[in-house]
């Protein structure tokens, strides 16, 4: 019999176990099956309002499944990893784990959800209407191959740890105050990606203009497969208009070409401005994660 725990707290056994879980689907199917922000944000602690579900079962020396339940500025996400091997009882696990989810919502107060899933079918769309959700929200990834043909003549300079944070966050959440993900981070998200291996303040480029910083375009590097990606890019609002999400766009892939032959970023779907110039520039639609929607009243 399959046994759930519900972990508001991740101890270091536990973030090993649910890495090792989402290495396991990443080499199946080529994807990382947790939003990376919200899976750093667990690691080191989670948010104030977090909880882990983790369902193990006797004679299996792994994580059965894992679902994370993680409270954003404006809604709750859900996130939902099945080990590849336990697959072939996905419309049992995937169910109870998500409906244990949408109950301590309701337990917390309730609220608008969000519960994510990759390359969405028809069995992802029965499980979430057992649960009240509907397909609300797609997130694109996209890809272009590098280097583009357009360059920028756009000055940057890199980011620089310990000097930067605070005005970084006031173009952050001043761009992103609308996004249920990226709005609302504080000193802490920043430093906590700081701290990651992965993290290069080279390829974190600030523009400034006027004496204040106006946009960024922070990039990251995959190293399996290698893929250049654009990890967070914004232009502070009272700079809107003025072409620089374009050239900050350019900039980025410059940079990243230097060490792969693919650009990778994320957009939603619906936001008609951002797909045309990624079109424009060479990108095209990689693949699909969908967000099931609704609202869980309180219990």
């Amino acid at each position: 019999m399959a046994e759930l725990q519900i972990k508001h707290h991740l101890d270091d056994v536990d973030v090993r176990e649910v890495e090792h879980l989402i290495e396991r689907v990443y080499l199946a199917d080529g994807h990382r099956p947790i939003d990376e922000h919200r899976w750093v944000d667990a690691a080191h602690g989670g948010r104030s309002e977090f909880a882990g579900l983790v369902l193990t079962e006797e004679g299996h020396d792994h994580l059965v499944a894992y679902s994370q339940v993680t409270r954003g500025e404006q809604s709750w996400a859900i996130d939902l990893v099945i080990d590849p091997h336990h697959r072939y009882d996905a419309m049992i696990i995937a169910p109870r784990l998500l409906g244990a989810a949408v109950d301590l919502i309701a337990e917390e107060g309730g609220g608008h959800v969000h519960y994510w899933v990759y390359e969405p079918n028809e069995a992802h769309t029965r499980i979430a209407n057992l649960v009240g959700l509907a397909p609300g929200r797609d997130l694109w990834q996209m890809r272009v191959p590098l280097p583009v043909d357009e360059t920028t003549d756009l000055v940057t300079r890199p980011f620089v740890p310990g000097q930067d944070e605070e005005a970084w966050l006031e173009v952050n959440n001043a761009a992103f105050a609308w996004h249920p993900e990226q709005g609302g981070w504080t000193l802490d998200d920043v430093r906590q990606r700081e701290d990651e291996p992965w993290f290069d303040p080279e390829g974190f480029l600030l523009h400034e203009r006027d004496g204040r910083l106006a946009g960024f375009c922070w990039t990251k590097l995959h190293e399996e497969p290698p893929v250049g990606e654009i990890y967070v890019i914004a232009v502070h609002p009272d700079f809107a208009g003025q072409g620089l999400g374009r050239a900050l766009t350019v900039a980025g892939l410059a940079h990243l070409a230097g060490s792969t032959d693919t650009g990778m970023l994320y957009v939603d779907a619906d936001n008609a401005p951002a797909v045309k110039l990624y079109e424009a520039l060479g990108f095209t639609v990689h693949s699909t994660n969908r967000a099931f929607v609704g609202d869980v009243k309180p219990s």
